[in-house]
């Protein structure tokens, strides 16, 4: 029962991840690849019906993460209270940015809204992807399962490192380069017009940056993280999915090259899920992986809830998750086809 919830909860996550990353980049790209007016209106369109609700999952990945693992909750949650501060910050950040911008039509309003869109969403993504460096590097957690530390100091690794170091930058940038990559075919899918052109040549510019940095990270991770290495090796049921990381990133880029919008999005959208999916599994079943001793990590087995309120908790869970599904399908139905914004401008 407690693999079960790690799986739900590392599919919640990947779920948070590939539906808020497309607006992520949509942010990061729209000063470049909309240049007018209308057409950052059109980005803001192409996002406007979603955004909001695409945060749901990362709202409801914490309310289990407080049922399921308790203690692991407990020890991130405060160990991480600074960075989680920063990413509460950046959300309603970018939710005034996306809201606030059209409600005057002075050109000087909506370029600061324009440029604290463009900022929170850069951070937001390298906050992101620093987060997931943590949890592969591991946290200072001691024998009462609890860890603090300072957001960076001499950006090295050891055995009391901060938030950001080497690592954990270096996982952010790459964050960065596929959450804009993630945007960039959302646009192309979502857009007509410059703004789909725009978005096409940001995309083949991105693509070979992300292969790059994507090789280099992950050396770098099997120099700071080798149990994740050993654990993929020895356990072969997790293979398809690392193999399925570089066959789609390389049908991203074929799929772009025929100019199947929505084909390509999707393979970007198994790109994300499996490169989250592949890692979970090798960390498994560890959660909060400990750096000053192995036996005060928090895996799914010591930090969980009672048996009992486990099993009772997948019946609830099964309810709101097919609810919830069921949402998502009609929203994005709702909201197929390019955006028009004189048609269809939905407040922005």
């Amino acid at each position: 029962m407690e693999t079960l919830w790690f799986i739900v909860i590392s599919l919640m996550l990947a779920a948070y991840v590939v539906l808020d990353g497309f607006d992520f980049g949509a942010g990061i790209l729209h000063l470049f690849v909309a240049r007018t007016d209308a057409e950052r209106r059109t980005v803001l369109g192409a996002i406007g019906p979603v955004w909001d609700g695409n945060e749901v999952w990362l709202i409801s990945s914490g309310g289990v993460i407080v049922f399921a693992f308790p203690r692991a909750y407990a020890a991130g949650f405060s160990g991480f209270y600074l960075p989680l501060m920063m990413v509460l910050w950046l959300l309603i950040l970018r939710g005034l940015s996306i809201e606030f911008r059209s409600k005057e039509e002075s050109p000087l309003w909506r370029s600061l809204w324009d440029g604290l869109f463009f900022v929170s969403s850069t951070l937001m993504a390298i906050v992101l992807g620093a987060a997931l460096g943590n949890l592969i590097r591991g946290v200072p957690l001691d024998q009462t399962g609890y860890f603090s530390g300072p957001l960076f100091t001499n950006f090295q690794l050891g055995p009391h490192p901060g938030v950001l170091d080497w690592y954990t930058v270096s996982v952010g940038v790459l964050a960065l380069l596929v959450l804009t990559l993630h945007g960039a075919l959302y646009l192309i899918w979502k857009t007509p017009g410059e703004v789909n052109r725009r978005s096409r040549v940001a995309a083949n510019v991105l693509w070979p940056a992300v292969l790059a940095v994507g090789i280099a990270v992950t050396v770098m991770t099997q120099h700071v993280q080798p149990l994740i290495f050993h654990n993929l090796a020895a356990r072969p049921w997790i293979w398809p999915l690392a193999l399925l990381v570089p066959a789609s990133l390389a049908a991203i880029l074929f799929l772009l090259k025929q100019k199947r919008e929505l084909p390509a999005f999707l393979a970007s959208v198994v790109f994300i899920a499996m490169l989250l999916a592949s890692t979970a599994a090798g960390a498994f079943p560890n959660i909060l992986i400990s750096t000053l001793a192995p036996a005060y990590t928090v895996t799914v087995f010591n930090g969980s809830s009672g048996a009992l309120g486990l099993r009772l908790g997948v019946t609830i869970w099964s309810i709101a998750i097919v609810l919830a599904i069921g949402y998502f399908v009609y929203l994005f139905h709702s909201f197929r086809g390019k955006v028009d914004v004189e048609t269809d401008p939905h407040g922005h």
